[in-house]
């Protein structure tokens, strides 16, 4: 069989796994870049099976419907918005995720509320040029960090903002106090969450409900000071609403992982900006995760 390994971006999948057991038998070809339209198309149409790493390449109809050998895609992780299950149901292609490990992304995020704090990325910077002290930080503790999302990544993070001292609120379209009060964070309703949030760490999963969920009114209300953080999916924030905010300096600053378009392009106004830390979307980027998934 012919099989695709796809958006292998550091080149070391191989690394993770026995990829080599599969050569004596079938072909696997291993690509390290992330391409779309019709060089996709191009790319994969003499494939059986598709490895896809997580939502780095989207396969809707568009693209499957002219893979004429695909039998199966497998994804890292057990749910893959970029793949079109219905046309996959529909034309009998085998769909299978994996495990996955669920706390690296929760990790990342918390550690990036506290580089926004202290104002790390500066202070790195100084040292690595040659200064010293620029920038003056804040406490976590007392604080108050918002929970976009309650779910598991979402209470994942609450406990450890809670472990930091910080007082924690949540709010989400469908969040309940009693959800919050079993999870021993307090319930926010959603103005009052986006204007006396220190922190806004976004955990939601993505879908139309939550598409443009933050935008121009919801930024409106968040403190000057305040921190947004999203290491959920870029759409769930008006991204020029949030390029503008940040350019005006109408809140703090924020903390990126996720980007409408991945790799993100060298020439995106959000590079440079100095209230920005911006991560090439490696939440889930870890080596135990890395091993689960491949």
């Amino acid at each position: 069989m012919k099989i695709a390994l796809l958006d292998d971006w550091q080149n070391n999948a191989h690394t993770f796994a026995e990829f080599d057991r599969l050569k004596s038998d079938h072909q696997l070809d291993v690509f390290t870049d992330t391409v779309d339209g019709a060089v996709l198309v191009k790319r994969l149409q003499p494939y059986d099976i598709i490895m896809a790493m997580r939502e780095r390449t989207s396969l809707q109809a568009d693209i499957l419907s002219q893979l004429p050998h695909l039998q199966a895609i497998i994804t890292c992780g057990m749910r893959n918005a970029a793949i079109d299950l219905n046309y996959c149901k529909a034309h009998k292609i085998t769909v299978c995720g994996t495990e996955s490990p669920g706390h690296a992304t929760s990790e990342l995020a918390m550690m990036l509320i506290g580089m926004l704090a202290r104002d790390l990325y500066k202070s790195v910077h100084a040292m690595a040029s040659g200064g010293w002290q620029v920038s003056t930080g804040r406490d976590l503790r007392g604080s108050k960090l918002g929970i976009l999302g309650l779910g598991r990544l979402g209470c994942q993070v609450a406990q450890l903002g809670i472990a930091f001292g910080m007082s924690v609120q949540a709010w989400s379209q469908n969040l309940s106090r009693d959800k919050c009060a079993k999870e021993g964070v307090s319930y926010a309703p959603k103005n009052d969450f986006f204007s006396t949030s220190d922190f806004i760490s976004i955990h939601l999963k993505l879908s139309d409900r939550v598409k443009g969920l933050v935008g121009a009114n919801e930024l409106a209300l968040m403190k000057p000071d305040a921190f947004m953080i999203n290491t959920s999916r870029a759409p769930i924030i008006d991204q020029p609403a949030l390029l503008a905010a940040l350019q005006e300096k109408r809140i703090g600053g924020a903390a990126l992982d996720v980007y409408d378009q991945e790799p993100l392009l060298a020439d995106d106004p959000l590079r440079g900006l100095p209230n920005v830390i911006l991560t090439p979307h490696i939440g889930y980027v870890t080596a135990q995760t890395m091993t689960v998934f491949y």
